[in-house]
Formats: structure tokens, C-alpha cells, sequence
């Protein structure tokens, strides 16, 4: 996955992943990249600095593990604002068009990207909290995403 820096034409900046340069050129082509503050989609990367890694810094520096804060809970009327969950509708589009679905074997097919055993790319499925557990020990990064129901369905 690659981490670029983007930018509309209003001068808003904003993050956004990709599986390669190519995903974003192809999505940028095809509108479907959009600023979150304004919507337009005449989107493209900003500038960022480059990682330098010298003689110095070249080993990661050592995490210290701390347990992450207790999320709290959010008072609604148990629905979504429509802005947002527009948002996540569109992320969850954008993660079923550039990444592969491997089901119940998202553990172990992540495991085998992490260790070089299978082919780097984006994938998407089901883990349990043991098994989110395992691949955190074992140095693997996963993101769990709110999976709302598609626009279109």
C-alpha cells in the first residue's frame, strides 16, 4: 500500500491509500476521489517529504506497547449523520474495488504477506479478537474499518 498526501483544488489536504500509484492515477481519472471538507473531486497528490533513513536511524526505533485508551462511548439516536456515512460508504466501495476479499482467511493470508510468503497487496475480511491479537504480536498492521451498507444497496 502506498500513503499519499493529497490535495483539491480548494487547498484542502487530506490523506488517502492506495494499492499502487496506478490505483490512484486510475481513480483520480475516474472521479472517484473526492476532498471530505468539500467534495469536489479535482483531487491530486501533494508534496511530501521524503523517509531518509541514515546510518544512524536506519533500525526502527523500538515501540514502546502501551494499551490504547478506552474508547468512549458516544451518546446518538443510533443512526449515522448522513455526511458520514456517506464517507464510509464510499471508503467501503473504494476497499472492495482495489482490495481482495479473502473472507474468514484474513488472518492467515496477511501473516503470509507480512513474511514475504504470499503477494503483497490489499485484502480485506474477517478476524477474530484472537487472531487480531496474533498478527499484532507478530508485528502485522490491520485497520478494522466500520462496514456500513453499500450506497447502492
Amino acid at each position: 500500500m502506498i500513503h499519499y498526501q493529497l490535495r483539491c483544488e480548494g487547498g484542502h489536504e487530506f490523506e488517502g491509500w492506495f494499492r499502487n500509484s496506478d490505483a490512484f492515477e486510475e481513480q483520480a481519472q475516474r472521479g472517484l476521489l473526492s476532498c471530505p471538507l468539500c467534495g469536489t473531486t479535482r483531487v491530486d497528490r501533494a508534496l511530501m517529504a521524503p523517509a531518509i533513513r541514515t546510518a544512524r536511524s536506519s533500525a526502527p526505533p523500538k515501540e514502546e506497547k502501551t494499551a490504547p485508551p478506552a474508547a468512549q462511548p458516544v451518546e446518538t439516536d443510533g443512526k449515522i449523520p448522513d455526511v458520514a456515512l456517506a464517507l464510509l460508504q464510499r471508503l467501503r466501495h473504494e476497499v472492495e474495488t482495489t482490495c481482495e476479499n479473502v473472507g474468514n482467511g484474513f488472518a492467515d493470508e496477511a501473516l503470509r504477506i507480512h513474511r514475504g510468503e504470499a503477494e503483497e497487496r490489499g485484502i480485506y475480511g474477517d478476524m477474530s479478537e484472537d487472531q487480531r491479537e496474533m498478527l499484532e504480536e507478530e508485528g502485522v498492521a490491520v485497520q478494522r474499518l466500520p462496514w456500513v451498507p453499500r450506497a447502492d444497496g
